[in-house]
């Protein structure tokens, strides 16, 4: 007897030390939304889950320059993070998806993502007592596309952030004049990198495409716009120090190497086609200058991921 009542008090002492551990109950799309996030029924072989490729600790990106889907197949482009994508559409690179709730189900069905079509993956959400459970609780519904959509939709909605040095006024003398000389009519990075999230959600060609060595066509897949030849659309900057590596094709490592193709793309793509304006003259930046940019970029990353940033 004594035994048992030892047991039991340690069990107890165990539960009480670690809050019991146990997890939230799902009530709100947005709890679905990230359950089936992380969850890696949604891929055919069930290896891979959204999270696979939109990595929490990095900014909800990842940290390929090309993520691997099922049986580790290469993607086509670098995964951009779904962070701060509230209000920003078209989504994509190539802006192919109207809404989120289009964006959170496209890569499900995939061939080089998760590679497991919609119908088939309403199957599994049907037979699975805990997610049928889930759906007709808070969608009154069984699982279907609209409402998977809606539910991953609703979990990126919750993934935004604005506690980075900059958001604070906690700015370095260096990030400052990097923020001035971002803004300036010099660099003309303000043009596209601007509002709440440094973005204008347009497309633009920065140079990455000369139809030898670089052949993504980008938005002009899409539209078939001859004007799109070779343009992405502008990410946003927010946790910019965490979502490395950068650029549609994952190509740059580092801040500083962006910043270094920024000052005279023709350094990397001799015959660019379709560059925008902008970009046509080199900027010719100070040794400084580029570390003040640099400087004011990790400062737009928010405080949960400034030791990595470092």
């Amino acid at each position: 007897m004594k035994k048992w009542l030892i047991i039991v008090a340690l069990g107890l002492a165990i539960a009480f030390s670690s809050g019991f551990d146990t997890p939230s109950p799902i009530k709100t799309k947005a709890q679905l939304g990230k359950k089936l996030f992380f969850d890696s029924i949604l891929s055919k072989d069930n290896t891979i889950s959204c999270a696979s490729c939109h990595i929490p600790a990095f900014g909800f990106a990842d940290t390929l320059a090309i993520s691997l889907g099922v049986n580790a197949t290469p993607g086509s482009r670098n995964a951009p993070t779904v962070m701060n994508l509230r209000g920003h559409d078209p989504f994509f690179w190539d802006g192919r998806a109207a809404s989120l709730e289009e964006q959170a189900l496209m890569p499900i069905e995939n061939p080089v993502e998760m590679n497991l079509p919609i119908k088939e993956a309403i199957k599994r959400l049907n037979n699975s007592k805990v997610y049928k459970s889930l759906f007709l609780s808070i969608f009154k519904q069984l699982p279907s596309p609209k409402n998977l959509g809606l539910a991953l939709a609703a979990y990126q909605n919750t993934l935004e952030t604005d506690e980075s040095a900059f958001d604070l006024d906690e700015m370095s003398a260096s990030a400052e004049r990097g923020r001035q000389l971002f803004v300036s009519d010099k660099t003309k990075c303000f043009d596209c990198h601007n509002g709440p999230d440094f973005t204008n959600d347009d497309f633009k060609n920065i140079g990455l495409y000369d139809g030898v060595n670089l052949t993504d066509e980008g938005r002009y897949a899409i539209t078939k716009n001859k004007e799109d030849l070779g343009k992405f659309k502008t990410p946003g900057l927010r946790n910019i120090a965490v979502t490395a590596p950068y650029m549609h094709n994952g190509m740059f490592k580092t801040l500083e190497e962006v910043v270094e193709y920024y000052d005279n793309p023709y350094q990397f793509v001799p015959k660019p086609i379709n560059l925008d304006s902008t970009l046509i003259e080199p900027l010719k930046l100070t040794v400084e200058q580029k570390k003040d940019l640099v400087n004011f970029l990790k400062a737009l990353t928010d405080k949960q991921y400034l030791k990595k940033a470092q």
